[in-house]
């Protein structure tokens, strides 16, 4: 009697606990001031089903649109996009309970930042509205410093509404963490920064700059799972562009587009990612397309178009892949939803779930580890 009560809680403790191992926390970012949101929302997601709770939430963070979560999980830092007014903010978190503390914010050195990352040493953002990257330092408790260092892109694009003045939309890390890409969709150029994480002053300095077609736009980018290439998401054009990549070097090596041959309307694509397995790519096109596009990554990384699904909602902003790649979540700023949708690891194809979570313009999705 006493071996079978043994092994019955034994069960139960080991069903438990794999069951809390599927469960990740889901940060989402979005606008605050056309709808009713306190700012950023935790959820508990389950990467085997799909499902997921609601944790806690911020009170009273302006547009948090960005977020990035420190390595250690302790701390969240967001943007507050906000024009003239715009902030960086950082807070403590809780990641069992979902609780974000606030502890500082400081000034973004420029208006309307769209992007964040954060390593050990610094928090680094693209200021859109002013085409300027800021850096600031984390101080031994999870803040942030005042802004380090300040770098200020200049001329103007060939799209005389959105490309009037340079337009800073990304920051991001290469591999190995030795330099900092910038992209900027007013210019039409992609950055290649080196990054010293330990100067006062010069933490970013600049190695290379390359040009896309006039007018392309480049949003977003990604890194290859093995990190010899890059593929660059170009807005205005509905594009991706390929590029080889060593040493803060690009090189381009083609091409895809992410409109069909009788697509007519207006294009803004959005946003790009891919799967943990590295076999597969996605991008998503807003304007009045509202889809997502998959393609399959070939060794030399050139890239064949696989499908494209409408994204079931308005505005789909930003999208995620949870770190098993069984789900792709999007987030939809206009029609106010994170729409759900299963991956088929072999083929890379998407199918609706019929979940999706209810939010105010969400904006940013990003999965934690507990």
């Amino acid at each position: 009697m006493k071996n079978s009560l043994f092994l019955f809680l034994f069960l139960c403790a080991f069903v438990n606990s794999h069951a809390q191992h599927n469960k990740l926390n889901l940060l989402i970012g979005t606008y605050t001031t056309k709808c009713d949101s306190k700012g950023i929302y935790v959820y508990d997601f389950d990467s085997k089903t799909g499902d997921f709770n609601y944790k806690n939430a911020t009170e009273n963070v302006i547009n948090p649109s960005y977020l990035t979560i420190s390595k250690d999980k302790n701390f969240v830092y967001a943007v507050n996009e906000n024009g003239a007014n715009s902030t960086v903010s950082s807070f403590k978190f809780e990641s069992n309970t979902g609780k974000l503390h606030f502890l500082n914010k400081e000034n973004s050195k420029g208006e309307d930042p769209c992007y964040i990352i954060d390593d050990n040493k610094n928090v680094i953002v693209a200021n859109y509205s002013s085409g300027t990257i800021a850096v600031f330092g984390k101080e031994s408790n999870g803040s942030i410093s005042k802004a380090k260092q300040v770098i200020q892109h200049y001329a103007i694009g060939h799209n005389s509404y959105r490309q009037e003045k340079p337009h800073a939309h990304m920051v991001y890390f290469s591999p190995d963490n030795k330099y900092v890409l910038a992209n900027d969709l007013g210019i039409d150029k992609v950055f290649s920064y080196a990054y010293n994480p330990d100067s006062s002053d010069e933490i970013l300095k600049i190695k290379d700059s390359i040009s896309v077609k006039s007018g392309n736009g480049p949003r977003h980018l990604i890194f290859s799972k093995n990190g010899k290439f890059i593929y660059l998401l170009n807005e205005l054009a509905g594009s991706i562009t390929v590029f080889s990549y060593f040493n803060g070097i690009l090189k381009q090596k083609g091409e895809n587009s992410l409109i069909s041959k009788d697509f007519i309307g207006t294009i803004g694509a959005a946003d790009i990612h891919i799967s943990p397995d590295g076999k597969f790519l996605y991008a998503t096109n807003r304007g009045t397309a509202n889809n997502i596009s998959t393609f399959k990554i070939f060794k030399n990384g050139r890239l064949k178009f696989v499908a494209q699904n409408s994204t079931l909602g308005k505005g789909p902003r930003n999208f995620v892949i949870d770190p098993t790649g069984n789900f792709l979540l999007v987030a939809h700023q206009y029609t106010n939803d994170v729409v759900i949708f299963r991956r088929n690891k072999k083929n890379g194809k998407l199918t609706d779930t019929k979940k999706k979570i209810n939010l105010c313009s969400p904006v940013c999705l990003v999965f934690s580890e507990k």
